[in-house]
C-alpha cells in the first residue's frame, strides 16, 4: 500500500491532465514556432535552388548554311536560328543581323528593306537607317565560304 493518501493522487493526476491540455497561449506559441520553422525550411530551399542554378549553354555563333546553290544571286534569305538575313549579291555573300539596334527586337523583311515591329524603325535593303527611332544601322555579320563554296555564317563578329 501506498503512504500517499488517495485524495493527493487524484489531485496530482488532475494537475497532470491540466498540464497536458493545450491552452490558447500554448497553441499560439506552438503555431508560431511551427510557422517560423516552415518559413526557414522554405527559405533554405530557395537558397539551395539559387546556389545550384545552371545557366543555359551559350547559343551557337557559327551556322553552316548548306550549298551555295540554295541561295540564288540577288536573294535575301532569313536564317531564323541565327536571327540574321543572308544576302547573295554580285560580289558574293554578306549578312546582316536582324536584331534591331534600337531595343533588340527581331527585324522583319519588308518590300523596301527591313522593318522593326516594336517601334517602327525602317532600314534600307543594305541595312542603313531609313526611319527612326533606331539611330544605328543593322549590324553586318561575317560570312566565309568553305573551299567547296558553302557559306558559313558567324554571328559573333
Amino acid at each position: 500500500m501506498s503512504a500517499i493518501p488517495k485524495h493527493v493522487e487524484l489531485q496530482s493526476s488532475t494537475a497532470e491532465q491540466e498540464e497536458a491540455r493545450l491552452t490558447r497561449r500554448g497553441f499560439l506559441n506552438l503555431a508560431g514556432k511551427a510557422l517560423l520553422a516552415l518559413s526557414g525550411l522554405l527559405g533554405l530551399g530557395g537558397l539551395l535552388k539559387f546556389l545550384s542554378y545552371q545557366p543555359d549553354p551559350a547559343p551557337p555563333t557559327q551556322f553552316e548554311l548548306g550549298s551555295a546553290s540554295d541561295y540564288p544571286p540577288g536573294s535575301r534569305t532569313v536564317i531564323s536560328e541565327a536571327r540574321a538575313v543572308l544576302l547573295h549579291g554580285e560580289s558574293g555573300f554578306t549578312a546582316l543581323s536582324l536584331v534591331c539596334p534600337h531595343l533588340g527586337c527581331t527585324v522583319g523583311l519588308a518590300p523596301e528593306g527591313y522593318a522593326c515591329p516594336c517601334h517602327g524603325s525602317r532600314f534600307t535593303p543594305g541595312g542603313g537607317v531609313d526611319n527612326g527611332p533606331a539611330s544605328q544601322a543593322m549590324r553586318p555579320l561575317t560570312v566565309e565560304e568553305t573551299p567547296d563554296g558553302e557559306p558559313i555564317l558567324h554571328t559573333d563578329s
